[in-house]
């Protein structure tokens, strides 16, 4: 089993850099929580979103149509982005790997205070870039942006 090493700054900004579409997993429509300001950032810097909330399925955030879960996504998404507890990441990384060729997934990032090393583990193994305990948003800014 590879153990996780955390990416070097010009490997994470190529993922920003080759990205087009987040998934971030655990969207909230509630503007204090963090995954609504990073995907209003997101949004704003030209990337597409796709919010995935079983709790908010059918809704809109950001004018994003939320779906329940990775296996409800029809089209390609480069970054599953966690915005859940560490516990939960890794079943999000399992159903990542498991969409991975359907959706042409690339990448799994988990924000800060997301640390699962099995789930980065798993993710490495499969082939996806892993990025963990960081900000999506704090990154593109400081390296993209």
């Amino acid at each position: 089993m590879m153990t996780y090493a955390p990416p070097s700054d010009p490997a994470i900004a190529d993922i920003l850099k080759a990205a087009k579409t987040f998934a971030v997993v655990g969207a909230s429509n509630k503007p204090a929580r963090p995954s609504y300001g990073v995907m209003r950032y997101l949004l704003a810097n030209g990337y597409r979103v796709v919010p995935v909330n079983p709790g908010l399925a059918g809704q809109e955030i950001h004018g994003q149509p939320v779906v329940a879960d990775l296996a409800s996504i029809s089209t390609p998404i480069d970054v599953v982005d966690v915005f859940r507890n560490s516990d939960a990441a890794l079943d999000i990384v399992r159903a990542a790997i498991r969409e991975k060729d359907r959706l042409a997934i690339k990448a799994v990032w988990m924000q800060i205070g997301v640390i699962n090393e099995q789930a980065a583990n798993e993710a490495a193994a499969a082939g996806l870039a892993v990025v963990m305990d960081r900000c999506s948003k704090i990154e593109h800014a400081r390296l993209v942006a």
